[in-house]
């Protein structure tokens, strides 16, 4: 007899490349399907301002990591729906919204999707696979709406907001308290430019409205307008008084009249969104180093060391719990 030899049939030898092959192609397929995905909204992600900072966040994580991420920026209100959908549905997680007008978008596809991890800036979804990113953009304001009380010639200030919704609201409200704390006789001067999603990307109609407030006597105008924003600090410009930016540090887009920028920093919430997702909602504020005004190379020669000694000063208050901002939002302030 024959001694006995196992011999393995010749298919099975020659399939151990082609499963290796096929275990790199599967694990491939998981790192795709993890990409996260940064959803833009209305104003695109080069609007100088909201959706920019968000983009900004987004490539520091790309930096950093070598990683990519997918991206569509919403140029209509009937797309956000199925942006996200599509995202969800090609494996991206975290998917990040950008703006407050995707939640009702998100809510929708987030239930659809249950594993897949979203995030929305600027609103707050309450899902356990949505974290929600919110800022206190009133205390940030209170502090610009003081600066710009401390420069005024004329005792008069304007604010002109994009889109007329609470948030823009809030904005305004934190920038009269700030301005009415520091001179109580100050007036504040108020315009939105629209109450469609057009209003953040107007700049002429911004430029308008910065116009007719200098005609009335205003000396600093603070936007929170988004794309909008633009076309006042162009008027601001060129009437020669002073423009405060917003959300972005703006401050070099007219150097010598952009007397600050009061910056949310959404790029650090997207930035670490794409870090470490967690469910929840996550409120930025001066103490969280959320909101904050801006000083660069742009700006440095109009904040004279005593006016950023006051500047500071409101801040550290505001931090310290001393000085308590009302908030449009929650707290049923400043009636307009």
């Amino acid at each position: 007899m024959r001694p006995f030899r196992l011999v393995h049939p010749t298919p099975m030898t020659t399939s151990l490349p082609r499963l290796a092959a096929l275990t790199l192609l599967v694990a491939s397929a998981m790192a795709q399907a993890q990409q996260p995905a940064v959803i833009f909204d209305m104003g695109g992600k080069f609007d100088k301002s909201f959706n920019q900072a968000g983009y900004q966040g987004a490539e520091q994580w790309k930096k950093e990591t070598g990683k990519t991420y997918l991206e569509f920026e919403i140029s209509n209100d009937t797309q956000r729906v199925q942006a996200i959908r599509r995202m969800a549905e090609r494996g991206a997680s975290p998917i990040i919204s950008i703006g407050f007008a995707q939640a009702s978008a998100l809510q929708q596809v987030a239930k659809d999707f249950p594993k897949t991890q979203f995030a929305i800036i600027d609103a707050k979804v309450d899902l356990p696979n949505v974290q929600s990113l919110l800022f206190k953009e009133h205390e940030g304001s209170y502090v610009v709406g003081a600066m710009a009380a401390l420069v005024s010639k004329t005792g008069k200030v304007g604010f002109v907001g994009g889109m007329d919704i609470p948030l823009i609201r809030k904005f305004q409200c934190g920038y009269e308290q700030g301005a009415k704390a520091t001179n109580a006789k100050i007036e504040v001067f108020s315009n939105m430019t629209g109450t469609t999603s057009t209003a953040w990307n107007d700049p002429t109609r911004g430029g308008e409205l910065a116009k007719s407030q200098f005609a009335k006597g205003s000396d600093v105008v603070f936007a929170a307008a988004g794309g909008t924003g633009v076309g006042v600090y162009q008027a601001a410009k060129d009437a020669g008084k002073f423009a405060i930016g917003v959300d972005s540090n703006q401050n070099h887009i007219q150097p010598g009249t952009m007397l600050t920028s009061m910056v949310k920093r959404v790029d650090v919430a997207v930035y670490n969104v794409l870090k470490g997702w967690k469910p929840g909602v996550s409120v930025l504020g001066l103490k969280e180093g959320g909101v904050d005004y801006a000083v660069d190379d742009n700006n440095a020669k109009l904040l004279n060391p005593a006016l950023k000694a006051k500047v500071d000063a409101v801040k550290a208050d505001i931090i310290a719990g001393k000085v308590k901002v009302a908030d449009y939002m929650a707290d049923n302030a400043c009636k307009f």
